[in-house]
């Protein structure tokens, strides 16, 4: 008879140690999406200090150009040009949702400065502007995008 190799005698890993090595990588994951969120939270913080105390910039200005532009390549009459959270409206976008005709009262920050500036520059040339909620997360308004048309009025 053929002798027998010495099998590898290790115990297996306990049930205790399994469990804790699961647990270990579900604490694992959940820092990791926290540290996620953090991230996320503090872009969004970020991106709502600059949105309520900068100006519009010449980069925003001439976005707005390229994607009307776009918008008239691609045979249409109408172009979202700007969006942001309806928590930057001084309604949460209330106003905006309901189709309230002073919506653009509850702009504040940059939206009120596109808003100011269709009223000088796009209203006179013709363009219509509407704001819309365009998401609702969890069934909450979400963000707001403004449509600028330019249409003929009998289409």
């Amino acid at each position: 008879m053929a002798e027998q190799k010495d099998l590898n005698t290790k115990a297996p890993p306990s049930a205790k140690e399994l469990r804790m090595q699961l647990l270990q990588r579900e604490m694992d994951e959940m820092e990791k999406e926290r540290k996620l969120k953090t991230i996320q939270q503090q872009k969004l913080a970020d991106f709502a200090a600059e949105f309520l105390e900068e100006r519009v910039t010449e980069e925003e200005i001439a976005m707005v150009r390229r994607l009307v532009t776009n918008a008239v390549k691609d045979g249409k009459f109408e172009a979202m040009v700007y969006s942001f959270p309806s928590d930057l409206c001084t309604d949460s976008g209330r106003a905006i949702n309901s189709g309230d005709r002073d919506w653009p009262n509850t702009l504040q920050g940059k939206a009120k400065e596109f808003f100011d500036r269709y009223q000088s520059f796009g209203k006179p040339q013709g363009y219509k502007l509407k704001a819309m909620i365009i998401n609702f997360p969890g069934g909450m308004p979400g963000d707001v995008g403004f449509f600028l048309n330019w249409a003929p009025d009998d289409v």
